[in-house]
């Protein structure tokens, strides 16, 4: 069973892979995103909450090598709120399929929930989306955040969200 389903998956990404390009990197626009989902997911003894977060990322005016900033912030059901800066880079394997890796930087506060250690806390992980007509994005997006021993203790946990992008420029006339 599980032989068929991993058979089906590589047959849709070759696929995937032979579609159409994309339009060129400097060519998609900035968006405003969407999130929501779980943080305290791994390690598996964390305390989960939900997380929300809303982001910005950068359009073409702002791309550096395709490189592209984005500033968030986000909040979770036990009061803790992380905003952030990062780093993304969108990797197009066809028309479609996108997957942003990204790192960061931010400041975290822990509410009643998950003691990081640290108000400073880094922020890395990756993003795999689907990319509509109109350069939308809806996806999945994993992200570990840790303050890599600057702090007494380094604990991290992750978040686990599932999102929506939408371009800037069809909201903007």
């Amino acid at each position: 069973m599980f032989g068929m389903a991993a058979r089906i998956a590589g047959g849709a990404l070759v696929l995937l892979a032979l579609a159409p390009a994309p339009a060129r990197a400097d060519e998609e626009p900035g968006h405003l995103k969407l999130s929501a989902g779980a943080i305290g997911v791994i390690p598996s003894d964390r305390d989960n909450a939900g997380y929300f977060s809303f982001e910005y990322r950068a359009g073409p005016s702002w791309d550096f090598w395709h490189i592209r900033p984005s500033f968030g912030v986000a909040a979770t059901t036990d009061a803790s709120l992380y905003g952030w800066t990062a780093l993304n880079l969108d990797i197009f394997f066809g028309a479609r399929l996108v997957l942003t890796p990204s790192s960061g930087v931010g400041l975290y506060y822990d509410g009643d929930g998950q003691d990081l250690g640290s108000a400073v806390e880094f922020r890395n992980g990756a993003e795999l989306a689907w990319r509509f007509d109109d350069r939308s994005r809806a996806g999945i997006g994993m992200h570990y955040l840790s303050n890599y021993g600057i702090g007494d203790d380094d604990p991290g946990t992750t978040t686990m969200t599932v999102f929506y992008a939408h371009p800037l420029h069809a909201l903007l006339p």
